[in-house]
């Protein structure tokens, strides 16, 4: 009987081997990847790993369900845990950029596919990156129920990859959230983000590069060496999270994943005889360009920035690049990961904002509905009284 690559039994693929792709370093993948994919696994799901798709029920007490996807990547965010060798965060990036963009529609979270492209297949490494994903999944409360790993010798650098991934999720039709509730003096609550989460990070290597920060060195000390440089006017203290961690290491932050918490507020506000009108979630464009998303085409958001703080990392990258904090909130999150726009309802938001501190998350009134003006801005940034 033949054998491929010392495995008995198996085809051989010597020539495929030769023009650098590794089969049985696949397989090791498979293997070690699946105690990870296991563990998301929710009931709905049909069948197991190996098939050439993967099959879930939609789950029980929809009386007019819609299906939900979305699709994005981590772009260049993978460039960081490249060069630090680190692929133990960087799959909940992935999660949140797919999960939390479901959830915007009201949806909720079920299935999860996702796509790994390599330049040399590392078993560990791919292993490494799918356990993020799981991890992500349990936090999205989705199960990851197939994906592909694709090896691109001669196309990518041995020891880079990039990931991409689809979310599905499920919605009742009645309950979709498209803005069209929303309502002129609604209040707007900013939900805090864990960093840059996974965008603006072609910005983030240029000025890393143009400066040379190090990031392997303590967080702390390249913050105030960055600020220095750029002739920062007072001290930016690092928050307590990042005071024992190195540039790398908060860089490499995962993008909070909301998706559990928002559905679970969205409960809590029906509890209080209120509903949730709009979620936007902050990712490419900043506040400026996802916030409006929320909302109906004659209505405006007011966002008051003194309501919460900027980030350090934010501060110290918008210093080197010579932006200011209204560009940084327009290229960045800004600090704030997702929004939602419920009725300013006194007793509702301050259950709201109670549930969400029990939940780890912390919640802040940063604005309000207004009327647009005819051909005007969709969003204005203001100071609130």
């Amino acid at each position: 009987m033949a054998e491929a690559n010392g495995g008995k039994g198996a085809a051989r693929r010597d020539a495929y081997a030769a023009a650098g792709v590794n089969v049985a370093a696949g397989d090791r993948a498979v293997d070690l990847m699946r105690p990870a994919i296991e563990s998301t696994r929710r009931p709905e799901v049909v069948g197991g790993l190996g098939g050439f798709g993967g099959a879930f029920a939609i789950p029980a007490g929809y009386r007019e369900p819609l299906i939900v996807a979305s699709t994005d990547g981590v772009g260049t965010k993978t460039a960081i845990a490249t060069a630090l060798g680190r692929w133990d965060t960087i799959g909940r990036d992935l999660v949140a950029m797919c999960a939390d963009d479901v959830v915007c529609c009201g949806a909720e979270p079920i299935a999860f596919l996702d796509y790994i492209a390599v330049g040399v297949l590392d078993p560990e490494m791919v292993a490494g990156l799918v356990s993020g994903v799981a991890e992500g999944c349990r936090l999205a409360g989705c199960s990851l129920i197939g994906g592909e790993t694709a090896e691109h010798p001669g196309l990518m650098e041995p020891g880079t990859f990039d990931l991409a991934a689809t979310c599905i999720g499920v919605a009742e039709r009645s309950e979709m959230l498209d803005g069209g509730a929303v309502r002129a003096g609604d209040a707007i609550v900013g939900l805090a983000a864990s960093g840059l989460h996974a965008n603006g990070y072609s910005l983030v290597r240029t000025v890393m590069g143009d400066h040379r920060l190090d990031l392997g060195q303590p967080y702390q000390s390249e913050l105030r060496r960055a600020l220095e440089m750029a002739g920062y006017p007072r001290p930016v203290q690092a928050e307590p999270e990042h005071r024992l961690a190195t540039l790398g290491d908060v860089l490499l932050t995962p993008t909070r994943i909301y998706a559990k918490a928002v559905l679970r507020a969205r409960a809590l506000l029906r509890e209080h005889g209120v509903d949730l009108h709009g979620v936007a979630h902050i990712t490419g464009g900043g506040l400026p360009g996802n916030v409006p998303r929320a909302l109906p085409a004659d209505l405006a958001a007011r966002v008051d920035p003194d309501r919460w703080l900027l980030p350090s990392v934010m501060r110290m990258i918008g210093a080197l690049g010579g932006l200011d904090d209204a560009e940084i909130r327009a290229t960045f999150n800004g600090g704030i990961g997702m929004i939602l726009v419920v009725p300013d309802d006194a007793p509702a938001l301050d259950a709201l904002l109670a549930a969400l501190r029990t939940d780890g998350f912390e919640g802040t009134i940063i604005g309000d509905v207004v009327p647009a003006a005819p051909g005007g801005a969709r969003y204005l940034e203001e100071r609130l009284s």
